[in-house]
């Protein structure tokens, strides 16, 4: 009998799996990590493959710094003018969990490859923004202000809902393991610290703004791309989660309300929840093997 529950449950647990990761677009299983530290493009011991490895926190973490990313109104024209993200969301998400996967879990020449190819296509990506001002994807002013953006609300992600407590050391490692893709993106001078992270998003403040492009992409995200009641009422959890990582400047020049006192209160400690109820299904990979 307890062979039989045992394999029930492995079985109960690799079906939810599935559909869980076909919820969120990850259509296929991730690769395996390369283990080799010689070849490997990440540190196998490293805080990034931590923080990478855990669903949960990187579901909100992404939502996250979506929203943040949109607040530059040069990126966000990119974004509207050359991605088809209203009509292949998932898509999208596929595309950015693999480039993740590539240079956190890949070999050095997995995760070049991969870095290459975004840069290809960030060579086509170019136009004039709403305030009449010429842009480029490529441009690394703009390369900062996606990285920058994205490594606060995914360390801020992982300190909030992850499953273990990183250290000010730890946040500060994976600030600096971030850099190496940053480098390679063409990101000229990327933040090592945690401080020197902060440091920069503050700079970028004057130049934030959300632009009737982020207007349309902001309503789309909240909306979200529908599906059931329980999927309904998940997703919206995790908006609501994604919102209390971000600054509240941030929030106000979203145009989104401070939420009240008591949702201040219920989100946190029911994301947490959600988010062990997820690990049950998909647990956090591990760092040095990829797997779970």
């Amino acid at each position: 009998m307890p062979t039989l529950t045992s394999a029930l449950a492995r079985r109960l647990r690799a079906r939810a799996n599935a559909s869980i990761r076909d919820a969120v677009g990850l259509a296929s299983e991730p690769p395996q990590a390369c283990v080799d530290p010689d070849q490997a493009y990440q540190a196998v011991d490293g805080v990034a493959r931590l923080v990478h490895g855990d669903l949960p926190s990187m579901l909100i973490g992404g939502i996250g710094a979506l929203f943040f990313e949109m607040l530059h109104p040069h990126s966000m024209a990119g974004v509207a003018q050359h991605s088809r993200y209203r009509e292949d969301t998932l898509g999208r998400v596929l595309q950015t969990a693999n480039f993740i996967g590539a240079t956190t879990y890949g070999s050095q020449g997995s995760a070049l490859a991969a870095i290459e190819r975004v840069k290809a296509i960030h060579l086509a990506v170019n136009g004039i923004a709403d305030d009449g001002v010429a842009y480029r994807a490529s441009d690394p002013h703009l390369l900062a202000w996606v990285h920058d953006a994205g490594t606060k609300v995914f360390l801020e992600s992982y300190r909030h809902f992850g499953p273990h407590r990183l250290t000010d050391e730890q946040a500060d490692q994976y600030v600096s393991e971030m850099t190496i893709v940053a480098r390679d993106l063409g990101v000229t001078t990327p933040p090592t610290t945690v401080r020197e992270l902060d440091q920069q998003l503050r700079a970028f403040r004057p130049e934030l703004r959300l632009s009737a492009d982020g207007v349309e992409a902001r309503d789309f995200l909240i909306a979200g791309v529908g599906g059931g009641a329980l999927q309904r009422t998940v997703y919206r959890l995790l908006v609501h989660s994604a919102f209390s990582l971000l600054p509240s400047w941030a929030l106000e020049l979203l145009g989104v309300a401070q939420p009240p006192r008591w949702r201040r209160w219920a989100v946190p400690p029911t994301a947490r929840l959600l988010s062990v109820a997820l690990r049950l299904a998909v647990p956090p990979t591990s760092p040095v093997t990829g797997s779970g």
